[in-house]
């Protein structure tokens, strides 16, 4: 277990603090999740160890919350808002493009690992509906050709970066 808890200590929490406590899977897991982007079979091992928790147990804990991932982001990622004003605006056609340039869906990440497409609820843009964030820019009025052009271009970025 040595191993293991080398691997594990830049957790933003002091895990021993939560050895054997109720009520710290959730906290565990999400500061996993905040240092490492997801939770990995390994952080989950390791608080299966800290906690006395079935790795099988925790497992079912990180699939059955949406806010837990186990597969790291993408390094582009890129979150359509599908809140009502984006919705009624057209964030279906957004995303639809997205898939269409992209190939992936809603929490999917691309094979080379380059970009992941996440729906988030709002992104408090409503007056530049429908809108989308990657990274950190955000994108508003979007129609399909500027979604295309908007993704082309971090598509270019990411070849140039991987060469």
């Amino acid at each position: 277990m040595a191993e293991i808890k080398d691997n594990f200590k830049t957790f933003n929490v002091d895990l021993w603090k939560y050895d054997g406590q109720e009520g710290a899977l959730i906290p565990l897991l999400q500061s996993a999740q905040d240092t490492y982007g997801y939770v990995s079979e390994k952080a989950i091992d390791y608080i299966s160890h800290i906690t006395g928790i079935p790795a099988a147990d925790i497992y079912g804990v990180v699939t059955f919350y949406a806010q837990f991932r186990t597969k790291p982001l993408g390094k582009f990622v890129i979150k359509v808002c599908n809140g009502t004003a984006c919705h009624v605006n057209g964030a279906k056609t957004v995303s639809d493009t997205i898939n269409d340039e992209l190939n992936i869906d809603y929490e999917e990440t691309t094979d080379d690992g380059n970009f992941s497409l996440v729906s988030v609820a709002c992104l408090g843009c409503c007056s530049l509906a429908p809108v989308m964030v990657v990274n950190d820019e955000t994108y508003g009025r979007l129609t399909p050709a500027k979604v295309r052009k908007i993704v082309r271009t971090y598509k270019h970025k990411a070849k140039q970066e991987n060469q």
